[in-house]
């Protein structure tokens, strides 16, 4: 399995890069994104991906949509995304805006094949990230790939060209992964019971949304 993951997907020389991965890598899974609209998923997958990654700006550590004033309600993109994916067999990556239970579901009833979890899953021991403590309380880290922090860890500084698009928060600490894991899967199973599905692929073909 390779994932070619880019902030914006909507570039020439990305398009080209999934060719030439999917040239020399004829069985492998390819997972490529970031894009939002139905358009880009096509190309995409005629590309060679199998696996798109939907998502620009709904990072709750991501400042997109407010320092580019760029983005796209991810729900809709989900939506419209994943009816273009299913022409072709294959599958969306929900990357971003679940910020409860609830919302991993509605991810998999818009048609997403996988959910991507950033803040759900930060500060958790299994992170590895540091405690700092804080107001007699126990927080970790968590902050977007393309924040200052990320990029000065990573490239060493902010390039002069670019600025931040993400933050760093903390979270306070939230002991063993596991715990989380057991919530996520508890919520899943009862999205299941009322919507009378007996899988996670079941959630999309039995529900619906309503606009009021």
């Amino acid at each position: 399995m390779i994932c070619i993951d880019v902030a914006n997907g909507y570039r020439e020389v990305f398009l080209d890069f999934v060719k030439r991965v999917r040239e020399s890598f004829s069985d492998h899974i390819i997972i490529a994104g970031n894009v939002a609209t139905r358009e880009m998923t096509e190309a995409l997958i005629l590309a060679g991906a199998d696996v798109v990654k939907v998502g620009i700006g709904p990072g709750s550590v991501c400042t997109t949509r407010k320092v580019a004033g760029v983005g796209y309600p991810q729900l809709s993109a989900v939506i419209e995304c994943s009816e273009e994916v299913k022409k072709y067999n294959g599958f969306v990556v929900s990357d971003g805006g679940v910020k409860i239970t609830g919302d991993i579901s509605k991810a998999f009833a818009a048609g997403a094949g996988f959910v991507m979890l950033g803040s759900l899953l930060a500060a958790h021991k299994e992170s590895m990230a540091p405690i700092i403590r804080k107001d007699n309380k126990n927080y970790r880290e968590l902050y977007g790939m393309s924040s200052t922090k990320a990029m000065t860890k990573h490239y060493g500084e902010v390039a002069d060209y670019r600025t931040s698009e993400g933050k760093s928060i903390l979270v306070e600490d939230r002991g063993p992964v596991k715990n989380t894991v057991n919530e996520i899967l508890g919520a899943l199973r009862s999205t299941c019971t009322y919507i009378n599905s007996k899988n996670i692929g079941e959630i999309y073909q039995n529900s619906s949304f309503i606009i009021l």
